[in-house]
């Protein structure tokens, strides 16, 4: 049996026999390209970025990214707030027990939240991580973009002298969250749900303020990127769709309808202004631009991209599905009625 100095001579001699890793043969080519390849690829974007299509496709990404840069903060902000400084009782006690009667409740509480789409995803996924049932934070993720007192009042300014358009909003969008939870709490199956990948809620013994930074960071990080993933799908669209499709489909009552649901969901213009794009979609029907406004909080291609990576693949293909066909429904019925 070897003694530890005689391992060690033994290591020390075959370690002898080993090559010393150095510099790549052909250093000199690595570095010259690393230093030529960058400057080629921002000469060749400069030079392919003039042109008008390319021009009107970076505006308009950019503003999408800008205007829900904020409301995405704000969201992130908060579910990390409430993940770390919210005890897991506060829910039980202002929602009900009973998962039915949960979700009306958590529709109507989407009032309290002034923010967009961008941020009711990551507060969602807060609450699902502090022991609220799914089915009632699915619908208050639907219902906070849509009812809050900053879209309802844009709403109000984008079509003055018609509050018939505000209330139908209002109610059409707290149906559709309200049917919604209640088909994800009877239909639902637990395995579409990405598992969770990080800790919800304080632990004992560490520090609040570092929970919050810790979740505020690995939500922002997370949801900004497929914010800009469906910025830049929604800039596509706006920059090959010419304006004479628009006018094709203004004609027919039902077609109207589908086409404003699906350009909703393309143009994924934020819930704080897509009143003022309603309104100027004049050659529409005003139940084809209720429904623009109805669809297009709850379902475009960048809350899509933020759901597939805040819940999975799975639930964002059926619960967007769900949701289009839900708010397109609400919205036709109740529009209906009221327009």
């Amino acid at each position: 049996m070897q003694t530890t100095a005689e391992v060690a001579v033994a290591d020390a001699s075959a370690g002898d026999d080993v090559p010393v890793r150095g510099w790549p043969r052909y250093w000199p080519l690595l570095l010259l390209a690393a230093a030529a390849l960058p400057g080629l690829a921002l000469f060749t974007l400069g030079r392919w970025g003039d042109e008008p299509a390319v021009h009107a496709w970076r505006t308009v990404c950019l503003a999408i990214v800008m205007q829900a840069m904020p409301f995405l903060l704000l969201g992130t902000a908060l579910s990390g707030a409430i993940n770390a400084f919210v005890p897991a009782r506060v829910f039980s006690r202002v929602l009900p027990r009973r998962p039915a009667l949960a979700v009306p409740v958590a529709s109507a509480a989407g009032v309290v939240l002034p923010g967009c789409e961008c941020a009711s995803v990551p507060v969602a996924n807060s609450l699902i991580g502090r022991g609220v049932t799914p089915a009632a934070a699915f619908a208050f993720l639907l219902s906070a973009p849509a009812v809050n007192p900053v879209v309802l009042t844009a709403t109000a300014i984008a079509f003055p002298g018609s509050p018939a358009m505000v209330l139908a909003r209002l109610l059409a969008s707290l149906a559709t969250a309200a049917v919604m939870g209640w088909l994800w709490l009877f239909l639902g199956r637990e395995q579409w749900l990405k598992p969770a990948v990080r800790h919800t809620g304080h632990r004992p013994g560490h520090s609040r303020w570092t929970e919050f930074r810790q979740g505020f960071q690995h939500d922002f990080l997370h949801a900004g990127g497929f914010l800009v993933v469906g910025a830049m799908a929604a800039a596509t669209f706006n920059v090959t769709v010419p304006r004479s499709v628009l006018d094709t489909f203004s004609g027919s009552p039902w077609l109207s309808v589908l086409f404003l649901a699906v350009l909703a969901i393309l143009l994924a213009v934020c819930s704080e202004a897509d009143a003022f794009v309603a309104a100027s979609l004049t050659g529409f029907s005003p139940l084809a631009r209720l429904t623009f406004m109805v669809v297009g909080p709850m379902v475009d291609l960048k809350l899509i991209a933020l759901q597939a990576g805040t819940f999975g693949r799975a639930f964002a293909i059926r619960f967007s599905a769900a949701t289009t066909v839900v708010a397109i429904l609400c919205g036709t019925l109740i529009g209906g009625m009221l327009l």
